[in-house]
């Protein structure tokens, strides 16, 4: 009673709390193995472990017994047959021309237009003979989807056979030849092994079978060569498992990357793309077996078209810096068509430079020496000289003149510039001068370059002179001037007019420095006037006379007025856009 509740009814139907606690407890039986599999409307048994939101059918199915009926298409019709189209079926063969039937062929299944027979001069319709026979007229095929779409629809396997028994008969003599080839090598060894000599008959036979033999060895490494390095391996999957093939795989009887260096410091592994981008060994010498089996995977980068990759991509770029159109990412092909321009064109010039210079120079790796005279020196010439040298016949050998022009004399020179060389400095030997293309003085001008030389000597060593006896009488007057000014010791300070301006703003100023107030009122007056345009009287100074004498001399007041005017154009707060009035936020 319990294993016949209905699953449909308790799922529509109010249950009590007891009927669902008893449907649990048989549920947990049955998936303990304890009770019995529940049946579905076909006699099979349920799988008690299926979820119940998958064994519960909807309600508009109306589905009374439990069961997975409702997961599985519904609406299936049934399979489409194998029919086709007949083709080449004849039914009926007449043997005189009936009223109503083609008139080309005679056949009674089509009209004349649709005949598709040469047409003929007279037609059966007129002569009565050769009358085609009826074809089967076959109902319409109705095909679903599929129908339509399937390409083997209509396949005669028979068809096929044919092919089939071509392909064995080619099959059947490629054997036969290969074993008579091998009999006339077997034979041909014999006669070798035996006699030492080749039948006379036999020559063109055995290169024919040696230059065979050699293209079934080049065929067959071509095929050893094509699978070279690849690696076969069952890869699980859940449909059983598929052939691939995988890369990075390694021999089994080859040492593992990772086994190579086993301290810790040396090339990372990478367990999951099996590369090691460094050397493991770097300290093993490059040339021993081992460090050569494996030297990194960065060494593959360096080989094969990576380094013409390499070699495009530094033309694109150095092409589009001197400002050609050109762009890798953007144009490859366009790239590639001008780098392929570039080494043409390169090879080439190469190819012009290298015979301009083979044909000038000779080539000392050429196989023919070069003539004997040519080696010497020797030349057709012919020249006399006299016991002093001198050429009596015959031309002089020129001598052999660099691109710049030699023995050039400007500007009444007698030596050439670079002839004379003083204190790091170069010049003319004639005149002594170190300024190029000046005019040469002769003798005369060196002997004024020693006088004026001597005369500033001599100015600067009167110079020295006023300036120590004017030191000298600074000295005495201010230590007069200490002895009558009393106890302070401080006296008027004169200044010597050849010692620099050490007290003026913006050299070094002293530190005793002081400003007189007046002074400094009328520098900034004067300093206002100056910058509105005007002189000390108020006039104009552009339009001041050329003869006009006005002051030079610049004391501390003036540079004191002139730092507090000057404008500042460095000064954030004073900028034109700072919001600020000058001093607005001190």
């Amino acid at each position: 009673a319990e294993e016949g509740v209905d699953a449909g009814a308790m799922s529509s139907n109010f249950t009590s709390r007891e009927e669902r606690r008893r449907k649990e407890e048989l549920d947990e039986a049955r998936k303990a193995g304890l009770a019995p599999a529940e049946l579905d409307e076909d006699g099979n048994e349920i799988n008690p472990h299926i979820p119940q939101f998958m064994a519960a059918a909807p309600w508009y199915l109306n589905q009374n017994k439990p069961g997975l009926k409702h997961q599985k298409a519904f609406n299936l019709t049934a399979e489409e047959g194998g029919d086709w189209y007949k083709r080449g079926v004849k039914t009926f063969q007449a043997t005189k021309f009936r009223k109503g039937a083609c008139e080309n062929c005679g056949a009674m299944t089509h009209k004349t237009k649709d005949c598709v027979e040469r047409p003929r001069k007279r037609g059966a319709s007129k002569t009565g003979k050769n009358i085609a026979a009826d074809e089967l007229v076959q109902d319409q095929i109705a095909l679903g989807f599929d129908g339509k779409r399937d390409r083997y629809n209509g396949f005669d396997a028979a068809d096929y056979g044919r092919v089939v028994d071509r392909y064995e008969r080619a099959e059947a003599l490629k054997a036969e030849v290969a074993k008579r080839r091998e009999l006339e090598r077997a034979y041909r060894k014999a006669n070798r092994d035996g006699a030492g000599d080749v039948p006379a008959g036999d020559g063109d036979a055995s290169d024919d079978a040696s230059g065979s033999d050699s293209d079934d060895d080049a065929k067959a490494a071509d095929a050893d060569a094509e699978g070279f390095m690849e690696v076969k391996k069952r890869v699980r999957s859940a449909g059983g498992g598929a052939s691939m093939t995988v890369r990075n795989l390694r021999i089994r009887e080859d040492t593992a990357k990772y086994l190579r260096n086993l301290d810790l410091s040396s090339a990372y592994y990478d367990p999951k793309t099996r590369s090691m981008r460094e050397n493991p060994t770097p300290q093993d010498d490059p040339s021993s077996q081992f460090a050569l089996q494996f030297q990194g995977d960065n060494v593959t980068r360096k080989t094969g078209e990576t380094l013409g990759f390499e070699r495009l991509n530094r033309h694109a770029f150095d092409a589009y810096q001197k400002g050609q159109e050109i762009h890798m990412q953007a144009a490859p092909s366009q790239a590639e068509l001008l780098y392929k321009q570039f080494k043409e064109k390169k090879e080439k010039l190469s190819g012009v430079t290298k015979s301009a210079i083979l044909e000038k120079y000779g080539n000392a790796a050429a196989t023919e020496p070069a003539p004997e005279g040519m080696l010497l020196g020797q030349t057709e010439g012919y020249v006399e000289y006299d016991r002093a040298g001198r050429v009596i016949k015959g031309q002089e050998r020129a001598v052999a003149k660099s691109r710049y022009e030699e023995d050039v004399h400007e500007q009444n020179h007698t030596k050439v510039w670079g002839s004379f060389w003083q204190a790091g400095r170069w010049g003319y030997a004639c005149c002594r001068s170190f300024q190029k293309n000046s005019y040469c003085t002769g003798k005369k001008g060196l002997d004024a370059a020693g006088a004026a030389a001597d005369l500033m000597k001599e100015n600067l060593a009167a110079r020295e002179a006023a300036m120590e006896a004017r030191r000298g009488e600074e000295e005495e007057t201010a230590a007069r001037e200490a002895n009558a000014g009393g106890a302070d010791g401080k006296g008027k300070k004169t200044k010597n007019p050849f010692d620099a301006k050490k007290d003026v703003w913006g050299g070094d100023v002293a530190e005793d420095v002081r400003l007189d107030p007046k002074k400094l009122a009328d520098a900034l007056r004067r300093e206002d006037a100056r910058e509105r345009g005007e002189g000390a009287e108020g006039v104009d100074e552009r339009k001041r006379g050329y003869n006009v004498s006005h002051e030079v001399d610049v004391t501390e007041e003036d540079m004191e007025a002139y730092r507090m005017k000057r404008q500042r154009k460095d000064d954030p707060m004073n900028a034109p856009d700072a919001g600020t009035d000058g001093y607005d936020m001190v």
